[in-house]
C-alpha cells in the first residue's frame, strides 16, 4: 500500500486510541474506584445508569479500532498490523470474559467489596494494553 493510506489508517487509529486512552485512564482512577463509596442500593441504580451511558462513547470507539485493525491487516498486512489487531482481539477478548460478567453482577445486586476491587484489578490489563498501543502508534506515526 501507498505511504499515504498507511499514514492516514495510523491518523485515524491515533484518534481512536486517544479517545479509549483518555476513556479507560478515567474510568480506572476515578469511576471504578468511586464504585467502592456507594451504599449497593445507590451502586446498582447508579450502575444502570452508567453502563447505558458509558456504551454510547465505548461500543464506537472499540468497533472503529477492531475494524480498522481488521482492515489494515488484509490491506496492509505487516508485524505492525498484526500485533495491532492481536492486542485488539485480546482487549475485546478479555472485555467480555471478564468485564460482562462483573458489571453483570453489580446490575443484579450480587455486589461486594471483593467484586469491585477485583473490576479495579483487572481493569489495569486494560489500561496497559490501551495505553500500550496508544504509545505504539504514536512512535509509529512519528518515524513516518
Amino acid at each position: 500500500m501507498t505511504l499515504d493510506y498507511s499514514k492516514t489508517i495510523l491518523q485515524i487509529s491515533l484518534l481512536i486510541d486517544a479517545g479509549l486512552v483518555v476513556l479507560i485512564w478515567m474510568v480506572q482512577l476515578i469511576i471504578y474506584p468511586s464504585f467502592t463509596y456507594y451504599k449497593i442500593e445507590n451502586l446498582i441504580k447508579w450502575h444502570q445508569k452508567y453502563t447505558t451511558g458509558i456504551a454510547v462513547i465505548v461500543i464506537p470507539l472499540m468497533l472503529s479500532q477492531l475494524i480498522i485493525a481488521v482492515i489494515d491487516v488484509f490491506l496492509n498486512f505487516s508485524w505492525l498490523s498484526a500485533a495491532t489487531l492481536s492486542i485488539v482481539l485480546f482487549l475485546w477478548v478479555f472485555t467480555f470474559l471478564n468485564f460482562a460478567p462483573l458489571h453483570l453482577k453489580i446490575t443484579t445486586g450480587e455486589v461486594t467489596r471483593e467484586l469491585l476491587l477485583r473490576l479495579i484489578r483487572l481493569n489495569w490489563i486494560r489500561t496497559f494494553f490501551w495505553s500500550l498501543l496508544f504509545i505504539f502508534h504514536i512512535m509509529i506515526y512519528i518515524s513516518f
